[in-house]
């Protein structure tokens, strides 16, 4: 089902001495609103990790929050752990993202951001950043345009838990779309990063209604699937699953 333009997410800027500069990810980014100077100093206190390999951890709960981190390839997913040790999924971050900054204003990391996949991060050294945002205000800007957007998805997820299955599904499907859309891999063509289970916990839905619901979806000719193999057939029919009066298409992604 995979077409010759479809790359996986962990083959995105895998190069290990990429710069900034280079990065075809630096409009997601940090260096999105920074002019070729600023963009060399910020580049300057980035440190260029090793791979992370499948179910690594890049930080857990607890850690001192020292540095955040930008996602170069691969998918991770953040999670927190109850009293009781129960995993909560809390969101996944693709290439481009920027992962730790919940812990901004904290001594330690709230949650776990473990790799889903082979997968490649920056480091950048909090501190650093600190001085360098007060030096450069549209990095400044950026990283309050960022923090934004991480509250506002964060409240868009939290806002729909009301829902029915069917439409948390779909919501979830069309946003990873326009996510891939953005990073210049196909909308209609993707490989799942997460399981079934790791989708469900998300949502706040079991394993067994995911996987229903993607056999419901198959029958009703809105997706094909096989395993994490997924083609959207009709973008306009899953969005009028989950559309009420206000709501528009996910960004990026085109309903016709």
């Amino acid at each position: 089902m995979s077409s010759a333009g479809d790359l996986p997410l962990s083959g995105m800027a895998h190069k290990a001495q990429m710069t900034c500069h280079d990065c075809p990810l630096r409009h997601f980014c940090l260096p999105a609103r920074l002019g070729e100077e600023e963009v060399a100093r910020l580049e300057r206190i980035i440190r260029r990790n090793r791979p992370l390999q499948k179910g690594e951890h890049l930080f857990r709960a607890g850690e001192p929050v020292q540095q955040i981190y930008a996602l170069r390839s691969g998918s991770l997913k953040n999670y927190l752990l109850d009293q009781d040790g129960t995993e909560q999924i809390t969101g996944f971050v693709l290439p481009g993202e920027l992962v730790g900054i919940d812990g901004f204003g904290r001594s330690t990391f709230p949650g776990y951001a473990m790799a889903l996949e082979t997968s490649m991060a920056c480091t950048i050294p909090l501190a650093e950043l600190e001085e360098l945002a007060g030096a450069i205000p549209n990095l400044r800007k950026q990283l309050l345009n960022i923090l934004g957007r991480e509250l506002h998805e964060e409240h868009e997820h939290l806002s729909h838990t009301h829902e029915s299955a069917e439409q948390r599904l779909a919501l979830f499907l069309l946003n990873l779309s326009s996510r891939f859309s953005k990073r210049g891999l196909s909308a209609l063509n993707f490989i799942l990063p997460m399981s079934r289970g790791e989708i469900g916990n998300y949502l706040g839905l079991t394993t067994e209604t995911i996987s229903r619901l993607f056999t419901r979806y198959r029958q009703q000719g809105l997706i094909d699937s096989q395993g994490r193999e997924v083609h959207l057939l009709d973008v306009k029919a899953l969005c009028g699953l989950c559309a009420t009066p206000a709501d528009t298409t996910p960004s990026g992604l085109q309903a016709g």
